[in-house]
């Protein structure tokens, strides 16, 4: 696969190393529209062909697939391009900013019959892979209930640096830099871990999403700090289980840590990851009745950039696909409009 890098940011330098990693993969061009970046990405992974826009790269063609990099509010009209061109397309998370374009793509991939994938980067955790497993195959029953969360704290401790200095961090909060704050960030993450693993999409839910005061005048320079920064929605899925899913940025103590409970009518699943390391435990059959818990062994499972070189070779189509990544925009923009019906008080 000769594979174009579209974008030069933080994630693209994780697109580059283990892109560079896989057999039979070859990183061909790089396009960014500021030369220095370029320049130093291009040297930093050996990336011999730069182009300073999309248009020059199709125009010169020698590529067949492409790791979609850009700003959000970029993933949709990149996409279609390169979609028209009938190149294979490893596109970040979100897909789109909304619903509808997130539709179009998958629709626009689906009629060019090109390979095309999202990347939901916590798929590639064993402990969520052995979860959904468990189950489908009823190792703990009917579902009944469930509760996810993501919690980091960056708006706290300053281990990923000062947020109050830094555009990398202040964009995230800013709605006129393109940010759709927690919901758009991090809510996709946890949405799909929680319904992967539970092995059923929402189908009905309702939402609190709260901006909190974090600087004079809610502003830093040209940073109008007015993204969310927690949110918490409530949903049923399909399979008629119960429960909560909430992110912030809030959470003092904790860097990065998505934690899920499933819990059936036969047994319950406790899974963790940090994006690094994963945990899986369960509590079934005459553990129930002591309420023991026992460690599960999760052998490693591809990442999401194998499962998208072996699908490029393959030719059949990876998962998390552009329909996923649409059917989880719809969650979030519903979030949303749920969230404006306001709050019932009680009393």
């Amino acid at each position: 696969m000769r594979l174009l890098i579209l974008g030069t940011g933080s994630m693209a330098r994780a697109h580059a190393i283990a892109f560079s990693a896989e057999p039979g993969v070859a990183i061909v061009a790089a396009v960014e529209p500021h030369p220095e970046r370029l320049a130093a990405f291009a040297a930093e992974h050996n990336i011999p062909n730069r182009f300073a826009s999309l248009d020059e790269a199709i125009a010169w063609g020698e590529f067949d697939a492409a790791a979609n990099v850009t700003p959000d509010g970029v993933h949709h009209p990149t996409t279609m391009q390169l979609i028209a061109a009938r190149k294979h397309v490893f596109c970040e998370k979100p897909l789109a900013t909304d619903y509808p374009l997130a539709k179009e793509m998958a629709d626009a991939a689906d009629a060019a019959g090109i390979i095309n994938m999202v990347n939901l980067t916590y798929r590639s955790s064993p402990a969520v892979q052995k979860a959904r497993e468990i189950v489908l195959s009823g190792g703990i029953g009917a579902l009944k209930h469930f509760e996810a969360s993501y919690l980091q704290s960056w708006l706290v401790g300053k281990h990923w640096g000062d947020w109050q200095t830094e555009d990398r961090w202040l964009w995230r909060l800013s709605t006129a830099h393109g940010s759709k704050g927690t919901v758009g960030d991090i809510g996709i993450h946890v949405v799909d871990f929680a319904t992967y693993a539970a092995a059923s999409d929402v189908t009905s839910l309702n939402s609190r999403i709260k901006t909190f005061h974090k600087a004079p005048g809610d502003q830093i320079g040209a940073y109008r700090l007015d993204a969310n920064d927690s949110f918490v929605i409530t949903v049923e899925l399909a399979n008629g289980a119960l429960g909560p899913i909430q992110a912030t940025r809030w959470a003092t103590g904790n860097v990065n840590e998505i934690r899920l409970g499933l819990f059936g009518d036969k047994g319950a699943l406790r899974v963790m990851t940090d994006g690094k390391i994963s945990s899986l435990s369960i509590c079934a059959g005459a553990d129930v009745d002591t309420v023991a818990w026992r460690d599960v062994d999760c052998p490693p499972v591809p990442t999401n950039y194998q499962r998208f070189a072996a699908a490029v070779s393959s030719g059949i189509n990876g998962d998390p696909d552009f329909r996923r990544g649409a059917a989880l925009q719809q969650v979030l923009d519903l979030s949303f409009a749920a969230n404006d019906l306001g709050t019932l008080k009680v009393g």
